[in-house]
């Protein structure tokens, strides 16, 4: 009887041990009773029957690191579907763009589950069907643009990516949030040839600058010449207004000083002014001696003077 009753007792705590689930935050458990969906258990505790209820296992990915820092993939069967967001690193692989270069790619996608039924029931296997998804839709979105367009236009192919997968995989109760491609590595031939571009690029674009500077230099050093001479020149026009200015003043003079006599002051003037150059001509200590060719004019010069002072006094 005491036996009956431990054998009894030991059920009855296994039945309540077995028909007790906690399920955690941000977790969920598809509950299908005798091989059916029945329903899904929220985070919470939650009182099931045992051997009769039983929670539908779903595969799932993650990522661990070995002892040298290597990632590689491990895929568990687990009854609890996380509905954070996951993200899958998924290995590189060979794509070919439209003008026919094979670049090597990796992909990293963010996605969430958002029906976990769907996630279930729709799909066989969730992780390997988002992976091969995304490969085929990564080898058409890249197969229609060239090797250039490719390594620019990251942002272009995150989002088109985005779009298609996240379309694709509706039904399947998941929601693709972001979509990154971490390396595109084209041949080392292609690698070489674009760094020699770079370089006779940077080339290029050095000596386009140093003409345009060279040219720059040049157009203000002629504005330079060219405002030194309009200086100049004003400076000379100023000159030579100014000393006739002086000699339409002197003879303004001379005429109200030689009113009262016949002598011509423009006469007067040119004396003055061919004694003058004959003085420049002789210089100090010169041996040279200049006998004007006209020495009439010069003594009809001296004439004028000569009566001009007797005139004045």
């Amino acid at each position: 009887m005491i036996t009956t009753l431990i054998i009894i007792a030991v059920f009855v705590l296994f039945f309540i041990a077995k028909g007790i689930i906690v399920v955690k935050q941000a977790e969920v458990v598809v509950l299908e009773r005798l091989g059916k969906y029945n329903r899904t258990l929220d985070s919470g505790l939650h009182i099931i029957w045992p051997v009769i209820d039983k929670s539908r296992n779903i595969n799932w990915r993650y990522i661990k690191t070995d002892l040298k820092g290597k990632n590689y993939v491990i895929t568990k069967s687990e009854s609890r579907i996380d509905l954070r967001e996951t993200v899958y690193d998924f290995p590189r692989q060979n794509v070919i763009t439209s003008d026919n270069v094979t670049i090597e790619i990796n992909a990293i996608l963010y996605f969430q589950v958002t029906d976990p039924v769907k996630a279930l029931y729709e799909v066989h296997n969730l992780p390997d069907a988002i992976e091969k998804l995304t490969q085929t839709t990564l080898r058409n979105v890249i197969g229609e643009l060239e090797l250039d367009k490719t390594l620019t236009s990251r942002d272009t192919i995150n989002t088109k990516l985005r779009l298609i997968l996240d379309e694709a995989t509706d039904k399947w109760g998941v929601k693709v949030n972001r979509v990154e491609l971490q390396d595109i590595n084209p041949p080392e031939d292609i690698r070489n040839a674009m760094e020699k571009q770079m370089r006779a690029e940077r080339n290029r674009r050095a000596r386009i600058l140093e003409a345009e500077g060279e040219k720059r230099s040049q157009v203000l050093v002629a504005e330079g010449d060219k405002e030194a001479k309009i200086a100049r020149a004003e400076g000379e026009a100023q000159s030579k207004l100014l000393v006739a200015q002086a000699e339409a003043e002197a003879i303004s003079k001379i005429m109200s000083a030689v009113k009262t006599t016949a002598t011509d002051p423009a006469q007067y003037m040119l004396a003055m002014k061919y004694i003058n150059a004959f003085a420049e001509i002789v210089q100090k200590n010169d041996k040279t001696v200049v006998i004007p060719y006209e020495s009439s004019a010069i003594l009809g010069s001296l004439e004028s003077i000569k009566g001009i002072f007797k005139g004045n006094l």
